[in-house]
C-alpha cells in the first residue's frame, strides 16, 4: 500500500508581488485567514513567509510572524512551516530571527547558494501598485541567493539541535542533493530528511518530467530509504508535476508562493483553492491524503505543543 501523501502549501513566499494577484497574502490576517483555510482544504504543512502590510514587501520581521503564527495555531492543527530563505535581499541573520523565536515544528533550508532570477516577471505588467515592484524583480539579474555550507552548519545548529527543528530541504537542482549528502556526513542532519524537489525557478533546474526522474533516481542513490520527498513546480508546472510526484509515491506542494493561477489564464481565489484542486487529483488517482498528525508521525517532528507559539 503507497503512503499517504503530504500536501504542503506554501502561501505567500517573496517571489510575486502584490501588482500579480489581488489574492496574494500580505497582511497577518490575510496570510493567517487563507493559511487556515488551505488547512481545512487538506493542507498538512503550511509554509509561511510574512510580508510588509503597508505595501506587501517581503518581510523578515519577527514581530509580524508572531501577528499570524498564533492565529494559524489556534485555527487548525496544521504543521507551519518557518521560511529560513525569506528573500534574496535578506541577510543570514534577518532569516533566522523568525524562527527563531518561534521554535517551530519545521523550517525551510535552501541547499545551496545559486543565482535566483525573477526578472522576466517584470515585462508582463505596466503598471504597479507599489514603487517597490519593478526595482526588486528587475534588480534580480544580479541577485543571489546565499547559503554557504558555513551557513546551512550554522542554520543548522540554530534551529535543529537548539530547538529540534526538522527542515524541508529545498533542492533546486542535482547538486544540491550532494550538497545534503555531504551535510549529513558532516553531522548537520540526521536521516530520514525531507526533501523538496524544486523546478521551474530560473537559476534552477527546468520544470521536466526528465529532470523529476533523475532526481529521485540521484536521491536514492545517495539517502537510500532515509528520505521522504515532495515536488514543487513553478508556475504552470505546479499541478502536472504533482500529478507525476503522486504518481510517483511522492509528496506534493502548492500554495501562491509558487504559482498565483489555478488554471491556464485564469487566477487562483485563494491557497485553499489549488489545495482543493491538488486533493482531487490525489483522490482520483486512488491515493489518500495525510493528516498533519500522520505528517507529523512520518516525518519525525517534535509536535504542535513544543513550538513557541
Amino acid at each position: 500500500m503507497k503512503d499517504k501523501v503530504i500536501i504542503s502549501c506554501a502561501v505567500t513566499g517573496s517571489i510575486h508581488t502584490p501588482t500579480m494577484s489581488d489574492a496574494l497574502p500580505v497582511t497577518p490576517s490575510e496570510i493567517s485567514e487563507q493559511a487556515i483555510e488551505a488547512a481545512e482544504a487538506g493542507a498538512a504543512i503550511l509554509h509561511l513567509h510574512a510580508r510588509d502590510p503597508r505595501d506587501g514587501r517581503p518581510s523578515a520581521d519577527p514581530a509580524l510572524f508572531m501577528e499570524f503564527l498564533p492565529r494559524i495555531r489556534q485555527g487548525c492543527d496544521a504543521i507551519c512551516n518557518i521560511t529560513t530563505g525569506g528573500s534574496l535581499t535578506m541577510t543570514v541573520e534577518q532569516r533566522l530571527a523568525a524562527p527563531l523565536l518561534a521554535s517551530p515544528e519545521m523550517c525551510s533550508l535552501n541547499m545551496g547558494s545559486m543565482n535566483f532570477a525573477l526578472y522576466p516577471m517584470a515585462d508582463r505588467y505596466r503598471q504597479w501598485k507599489h514603487d517597490w515592484e519593478e526595482p526588486y524583480l528587475r534588480e534580480s539579474d544580479d541577485y543571489i541567493f546565499r547559503n554557504t555550507f558555513r551557513d546551512i552548519g550554522k542554520i543548522a545548529h540554530a534551529l535543529g539541535d537548539a530547538h529540534d527543528v526538522k527542515f524541508e530541504h529545498e533542492c533546486y537542482d542535482v547538486g544540491h542533493l550532494y550538497n545534503l549528502a555531504h551535510c549529513i556526513d558532516r553531522g548537520f542532519f540526521k536521516p530520514p530528511v525531507f526533501i523538496q524537489f524544486i523546478f521551474g525557478i530560473l537559476g534552477g533546474i527546468g520544470a521536466e518530467v526528465d529532470n523529476l526522474l533523475f532526481m529521485k533516481r540521484t536521491a536514492d542513490r545517495l539517502f537510500g530509504q532515509d528520505y521522504h520527498w515532495s515536488v514543487l513546480g513553478a508556475g504552470r508546472h505546479q499541478m502536472p508535476l504533482a500529478t507525476q510526484a503522486a504518481l510517483m509515491g511522492g509528496h506534493v506542494r502548492v500554495g501562491l508562493e509558487d504559482n498565483l493561477n489555478i488554471a491556464q489564464g485564469r487566477l487562483a481565489s485563494s491557497n485553499a483553492e489549488q489545495v482543493r484542486k491538488v486533493r482531487a487529483i490525489i483522490e482520483d488517482l486512488g491515493l489518500e491524503i495525510a493528516t498533519a498528525d500522520e505528517a507529523r508521525a512520518r516525518l519525525g517532528l517534535k509536535g504542535g505543543d513544543k513550538v513557541a507559539f
